[in-house]
């Protein structure tokens, strides 16, 4: 197998991500948010992205950086709008930013159906409401359904605890969150962590992400103070 690449700095991970890119953020929240790599995505200049993640930003790092930044042409989320999501608000209601909203399990399935290859699926989710307003649906053993289709990234944006150097990667807790799915449904994979330890240092029943879906890996110090984690 071969490895990932190892950088040195968020900012050279990030660098060839194109304008106008399709660019998968994991995170619920501050947990497992890649806040270092995407304000290197910021410092690049990169704009009229779209942004696939559960929420859109909290106060004025990663990805809400991004958005009150005007980088971000439009967000496909399921939680938009916070007590801190205020760079999300203001751009949205100037009309700076288009928002398709997802129910949080259709995303989730949306993201995983793009990495398993699944040209489609049918939900009950969202079925007669604004939600499902021109995507075809069809009634199933007397149940209103949904046809949803999957959500591919050009880039995936993810974090975890630690990676070895092949790339395999365990999660912390609830950190693992949308980062697994992801990291499958993306082009590109990359991956800011707290530690890359050595290829077969890390038992293979705790590997959560193969290192086969991870293209690059970057060891960062966290502040976890501003990222209101625990240590």
């Amino acid at each position: 197998m071969s490895r990932a690449q190892i950088f040195a700095t968020a900012a050279e991970a990030v660098a060839d991500i194109r304008d106008g890119a399709t660019v998968l953020v994991g995170g619920f929240g501050s947990a497992g948010h890649p806040a270092q790599l995407l304000e290197a995505l910021l410092d690049s200049g990169a704009t009229d992205l779209t942004v696939v993640s559960n929420n859109a930003g909290n106060a004025d790092h990663g990805l809400a950086a991004l958005i009150g930044g005007g980088r971000v042409r439009k967000m496909v989320c399921s939680f938009p709008r916070q007590a801190d999501s205020w760079h999300f608000d203001a751009r949205y209601r100037a009309g700076q930013l288009e928002l398709e909203l997802v129910p949080q399990g259709n995303l989730a399935e949306r993201i995983r159906a793009a990495g398993a290859g699944i040209g489609g699926f049918f939900t009950p989710t969202g079925y007669g409401t604004a939600l499902a307003e021109g995507k075809e649906t069809r009634v199933i053993d007397g149940r209103g359904y949904v046809l949803e289709s999957p959500i591919r990234g050009d880039v995936a944006l993810i974090a975890a605890h630690r990676s070895d150097e092949l790339g395999n990667l365990v999660y912390r807790k609830t950190a693992r969150n949308f980062g697994p799915i992801m990291a499958t449904a993306a082009a590109v994979t990359i991956v800011q962590v707290d530690s890359v330890d050595a290829a077969g240092s890390i038992n293979p029943e705790d590997v959560i992400t193969p290192g086969l879906y991870v293209d690059r890996v970057v060891p960062i110090v966290r502040n976890l103070a501003r990222a209101g984690e625990r240590p």
